[in-house]
C-alpha cells in the first residue's frame, strides 16, 4: 500500500464522490457558523423550501459583531444587532445549537468549538470564516468556506472541493526564552511569504511542534491561512487526547477508548511523500513582530525593518507603500518605537494560556500611561477561568481591565476600533490596512511581546525585562 500523509488519510476517508475531471464531493463532520456569513445561506435554503440536512452537526455562536462591554444590554449598533438577532432566529427555526450572548458557552466560534469538545481528530470541519484552520491543531482537516458553500453544507452535509497539495513544515529543536507558537507562525510566514502556501494544506511536525500545548498548536494552525495555505494541521498525540478528554461533547467510556485507538493511527506514514517541504531550526526563531501591512512582513523584535534593496517592480512599490502607511523608515530599528494600543484576544490568542502569559508578565508592573489596552477573552469559559485563577485581579492591579468575549479589535466590525494613525500591538492574525479600524496601524505579535509593549509604552523585546 502506498504511504499516505495525514491529510490524505482523512481527506480520502471523507470523499463521497470524485467528479470526473473536477473536484471531490467531501463529507463534512462539523459545521460552525456565526452571524456574518450565514444569513444569506439561511435565506437561500428557505427560498428553495429546503431544510438543513443534519442540524445536529452545525453549531452557531455570534462573535464578529458583538460588543465586548455591556453584553447584558441590547446591542447599540443597529446593523450588528440585526445580524445577531437574525442568527438566533435562524438557528431556532432550523434546530441548530446556538450559544448566544448571555450563554455560559458563548464566545468566538474557533475558541468555543475546541473547548466544548466538538472539535476532534480525524474530522472534516468547515465554517464561513478563513481562520477555521485553527481546528486543524487536533489532527483534523479544517478550512474556511464562502457563503454559497455554507448553503451547500446546510443542504447536503457535503462540499465540492479540489484536493489541495500537501506541504510539510518541520520545526526541530528547543524554542528559546519568550518564543511562542505565535512567533513560529510569524517566522514561517516571513520565510514563505503570504502566498507561499497557496494551493497547499500544511502539516506541522518536528520536536518544537510536539512540545507545544494544544492552545499553542491552535495559534499556529490558525495562522496557516496567512501564508496563503488552505489550512494547517498537526498529528494528534497524548497532548491532544488529554485536552479533548472530559469535554462536553467528547466521547465517553468505551467510545472514548475506541476513539483514542483510532486517533492514534492518524499520522503521516514514515515514507509519505509531500509536494513541498520546509525545515526550520527552532533556535533561529526569536520573539517576532510585524512592521508592514501583511502578516509576512515580520522581523525579530530585536531586529530592524528591511531596507528593501533586494526588491524590484511591484514588490518594491508595495513595500514602500506599506512603510508609508505604517509611518516607518526602511532599515529602522523596530524596538523602542512608541505605541498607543495593545489588543490581546481573537481566535489566535484569546485563550486562557494567552491571558495567563500576559498576566504573569505584567504582574507587579504597571500599564504605561500612553497605552490603551483591550484584554478580551475568547469565550465565557475563558473569562470564567481568568476570574477563578485570579488573573483579573493581577490585571487590575497593573492597570488593565478585562472585557467580555468577542472578536473585538481583530477586525473592528464591532465598537472596538483603533483610531486612525494610532499604533496597535495586536495578538490577532491580520495587519492589513484598516483591518483594526480606518487608518489604524497594526503590529502583530505574541501575548508576551504585547505585554512588554503594554508596560513600557514602546515596542520592547520581552526577554530584556
Amino acid at each position: 500500500m502506498q504511504p499516505k500523509t495525514l491529510f490524505d488519510k482523512i481527506w480520502d476517508a471523507h470523499v463521497v464522490k470524485q467528479v470526473e475531471g473536477g473536484p471531490n464531493v467531501v463529507y463534512i463532520d462539523r459545521h460552525f457558523i456565526h452571524e456574518v456569513t450565514s444569513p444569506v445561506a439561511f435565506a437561500g435554503i428557505e427560498k428553495r423550501g429546503l431544510k438543513i440536512a443534519r442540524p445536529a452537526q452545525t453549531t452557531a455562536t455570534p462573535d464578529h459583531n458583538v460588543p465586548t462591554i455591556d453584553q447584558d444590554k441590547p446591542i447599540k449598533d443597529q446593523e450588528s444587532r440585526f445580524q445577531v438577532d437574525t442568527l438566533e432566529k435562524n438557528c431556532l427555526n432550523h434546530g441548530v445549537t446556538y450559544y448566544g450572548l448571555g450563554s455560559q458557552n458563548h464566545g468566538i466560534v474557533h475558541v468555543v468549538g475546541p473547548e466544548m469538545g466538538y472539535t476532534q481528530p480525524g474530522m472534516t470541519i468547515v465554517c464561513g470564516d478563513s481562520h477555521t484552520s485553527t481546528h486543524g491543531a487536533f489532527g483534523s482537516i479544517a478550512f474556511g468556506i464562502g457563503t454559497s458553500e455554507v448553503e451547500m453544507v446546510f443542504t447536503s452535509q457535503c462540499i465540492m472541493q479540489p484536493k489541495p497539495k500537501t506541504m510539510l513544515i518541520k520545526v526541530d529543536g528547543e524554542l528559546g526564552k519568550s518564543v511562542t507558537a505565535k512567533d513560529i507562525a510569524l517566522y514561517t510566514i516571513a520565510k514563505l511569504s503570504t502566498s507561499g502556501g497557496t494551493g497547499y494544506f500544511i502539516e506541522y511536525a518536528g520536536t518544537a511542534i510536539e512540545s507545544l500545548s494544544m492552545e499553542g498548536r491552535m495559534t499556529l494552525c490558525n495562522m496557516s491561512i496567512e501564508c496563503g495555505a488552505r489550512g494547517g494541521m498537526i498529528a494528534p498525540d497524548q497532548t491532544t487526547f488529554d485536552y479533548v478528554k472530559g469535554r462536553p461533547f467528547a466521547p465517553e467510556g468505551e467510545a472514548w477508548d475506541k476513539a483514542v485507538a483510532e486517533w492514534s493511527e492518524l499520522k503521516s506514514d514514515k515514507d509519505a511523500s509531500f509536494d513541498c517541504t520546509y525545515e526550520f531550526d527552532a533556535s533561529d526563531i526569536t520573539p517576532m513582530i510585524t512592521y508592514g501591512t501583511n502578516p509576512g512582513m515580520g522581523v525579530s523584535v530585536e531586529g530592524s525593518i528591511p531596507t528593501g534593496s533586494d526588491l524590484q517592480g511591484t514588490d518594491k512599490t508595495s513595500f514602500v507603500k506599506s512603510l508609508e502607511y505604517m509611518g516607518f523608515d526602511a532599515g529602522q530599528k523596530i524596538a523602542g518605537h512608541s505605541i498607543d494600543y495593545v489588543f490581546v484576544g481573537s481566535c489566535t490568542n484569546g485563550r486562557i494560556e494567552d491571558l495567563r502569559a500576559f498576566a504573569a508578565f505584567v504582574k507587579g508592573k504597571k500599564k504605561a500611561e500612553n497605552v490603551t489596552a483591550w484584554i478580551v477573552p475568547g469565550s465565557k469559559v475563558v473569562e470564567k477561568q481568568a476570574k477563578e485563577e485570579g488573573l483579573v485581579e493581577i490585571l487590575e492591579e497593573a492597570g488593565f481591565v478585562m472585557r467580555e468575549p468577542g472578536c473585538s479589535a481583530c477586525l473592528a466590525m464591532n465598537d472596538d476600533k483603533i483610531p486612525a494613525g494610532k499604533y496597535s500591538v495586536s495578538t490577532s492574525n491580520r495587519n492589513f490596512e484598516g483591518r483594526q479600524g480606518p487608518g489604524a496601524r497594526t503590529l502583530l505579535a505574541s501575548p508576551l511581546v504585547a505585554a512588554a509593549a503594554a508596560v513600557t509604552g514602546v515596542i520592547t523585546d520581552p526577554r530584556v525585562l
